[in-house]
């Protein structure tokens, strides 16, 4: 059977397999626990984590099309996964915790309503595979890691709650003055150095940064910064697997995603060498709200224990996510990276930048409004198999 269309419909939960008595740190999204003692806290926090599966018996996409994505969804619900988990920790926060049968907050239903299977909700299974028709990808066609991440950061646009700043960062380098200027755009930046050099005092409309320049205090808007990368040709180089286990230590860590080809993942954490993740490949009947507009939330986190893989068995081509809910979250996300730079075991997975090298252009700067109406000009960011990027190598 092919992988892309491997469901575990027939498997109970009993026979997923339990973390190993190790000695070695279970680090979950920036959190380390101990997988002797603290078992029940890492099954509590992967729990918590919104699990986006395949879905059957939904409203037709368009119209007309599937009313399942069993075989070819897996991408476009780890994209959901991966954005979920910016927006529980945005509005929840990252020590939140999911109970099975405990009245939510109202935040969460506003989270879990936002991407059920509907034409109507702004991150459902119907707006990703709409949004990249609109970029050659007919419906029912696989994604990669680069190609959800573009559709995301057009979605977030429509997303006037959580007011997220979405960035992908191409070209495998991270460009901290585009990401400022994306999270912080009432600022002045002309002729600013600031960045660089942490003596000069920036200022806005001619007051020093911190006092009250505007009517309201400065506001940074929250950022999800996804990184598409392909880290070897074939098989992932073990050059980076420190980098990547480093990824899942930091606070801001979004996870990633990816997986083996035409089966995608959300990869949550690590233990030793290998990943921890979640599996979309469970077909499940889709939900509708209750009249009182509760959602019945059991099939959408994940309650028996999450699955693991070597991490030598990762393809390559991923896409890694942080998120920085404020200005001093994205500075010490950018301080972290750079002393993991400098590890001489750790071979960076991409480079980070005070500014735009002049050799490339910023997907940023291209039209990116939610119409679609220049695709040619987005072609480069919507490959079907991200065979474009830049292999990186020692």
């Amino acid at each position: 059977m092919d992988a892309a269309t491997l469901t575990y419909d027939t498997l109970r939960f009993g026979e997923f397999e339990d973390f190993p008595e190790t000695e070695e740190p279970v680090w979950i999204l920036g959190q380390e626990y101990s997988a002797i003692t603290e078992r029940d806290e890492i099954l509590s926090d992967v729990s918590s984590r919104l699990w986006f599966t395949y879905r059957k018996n939904f409203p037709p996409i368009g119209g007309t099309g599937p009313t399942c994505d069993t075989g070819w969804g897996c991408m476009l619900r780890c994209g959901q996964m991966i954005l979920g988990q910016a927006l529980v920790c945005q509005h929840l926060g990252r020590d939140w915790r999911w109970a099975k049968g405990k009245r939510q907050k109202e935040d969460y239903n506003r989270i879990l309503n936002a991407f059920l299977d509907r034409k109507d909700c702004c991150y459902s299974l119907h707006q990703i595979a709409q949004m990249g028709v609109g970029e050659g990808k007919s419906i029912g066609q696989w994604y990669g890691p680069n190609t959800v991440a573009q559709v995301l950061k057009k979605l977030s646009t429509f997303d006037s709650w959580s007011q997220l700043a979405v960035h992908v960062a191409m070209d495998n380098t991270v460009v901290i003055e585009e990401i400022k200027r994306l999270c912080m755009p009432w600022l002045d930046y002309a002729g600013a150095t600031a960045f660089s050099d942490p003596d000069v005092v920036r200022e806005v409309n001619g007051y020093a940064e911190g006092a009250c320049a505007l009517e309201e205090p400065a506001v940074w808007k929250p950022l999800v910064l996804l990184i598409p990368l392909r880290l070897g040709l074939s098989d992932i180089n073990e050059a980076y697997i420190e980098t990547l286990k480093h990824c899942f230590m930091m606070p801001q860590s979004l996870g990633v995603i990816g997986g083996k080809p035409n089966s995608a993942h959300y990869f949550i954490g690590y233990v030793g060498e290998e990943l921890v993740y979640l599996d979309p490949h469970t077909t499940q009947p889709s939900v509708e709200p209750c009249d009182s507009g509760q959602i019945s939330d059991d099939s959408y986190h994940c309650q028996h224990p999450p699955c693991r893989m070597q991490i030598q068995d990762l393809d390559p081509s991923i896409a890694v996510g942080f998120f920085c809910k404020t200005e001093d979250d994205f500075d010490e996300w950018c301080m972290c990276i750079r002393k993991l730079s400098g590890r001489r075991n750790a071979l960076p997975m991409f480079e980070l930048v005070d500014r735009q090298p002049s050799h490339f252009t910023s997907a940023d700067v291209l039209n990116l409004t939610p119409d679609f109406s220049d695709s040619d000009r987005l072609e480069r960011f919507f490959d079907s198999e991200d065979e474009e990027f830049e292999i990186l190598s020692l």
